[in-house]
């Protein structure tokens, strides 16, 4: 039997520090953790999210671009 060497964090195609978790995004979008949980469940609005396991994480790139799509201006429909 084999075993396979996970590889260092130094070889990943990204920094781990870009993956968050759900606590860390509802903090900085001053939502609850369980908003987030409801858009997940439902499908309906939030940011993109990644499950790991038993684990989910949100991309740092995927927070900014959903808050960048929820940008509305002045007389635009909410």
């Amino acid at each position: 039997m084999t075993t396979q060497a996970h590889p260092a964090a130094s070889q990943l195609p990204f920094s781990p520090s870009d993956l968050l978790t759900p606590d860390q995004v509802a903090a900085a979008l001053g939502l609850s953790h369980r908003t987030l949980a409801a858009w997940r469940s439902t499908r309906r609005g939030g940011p993109a999210w990644v499950k790991c396991g038993s684990a989910v994480r949100y991309r740092r790139q995927d927070v900014a671009a959903w808050l960048d799509s929820q940008t509305r201006n002045a007389g635009e429909q909410a």
